[in-house]
C-alpha cells in the first residue's frame, strides 16, 4: 500500500480501464509504449534523429555517472 495525494488518485482512477485494477492503471500509464504501438507515428528521419539523441544522452549519462563515481572514492 503506498499513500498518495487525493488528486493524484483521482486522476489514475479517471484512467481506470473496465476490469482493471489500480496497480494495472498505474503500471499502464507508466510503463514506455510498445514499440508497435509507435509504428507510423514518426517518419525514417524522426527515428534517426531520434535515435541519435538517445545515444549522446545515454553517453552523457554515463560520463556524469563516472565523474560521480569517482568523487565518492576521494
Amino acid at each position: 500500500m503506498i499513500r498518495v495525494p487525493d488528486e493524484y488518485h483521482a486522476w489514475v482512477k479517471a484512467h481506470n480501464e473496465e476490469g482493471e485494477t489500480m496497480f494495472e492503471t498505474l503500471r499502464r500509464l507508466t510503463r514506455e509504449p510498445e514499440p508497435e504501438e509507435l509504428v507510423g507515428i514518426l517518419s525514417s528521419a524522426e527515428v534517426d534523429k531520434a535515435r541519435e539523441a538517445a545515444e549522446r544522452f545515454g553517453g552523457r549519462d554515463e560520463e556524469r555517472l563516472r565523474r560521480a563515481r569517482e568523487a565518492f572514492r576521494e
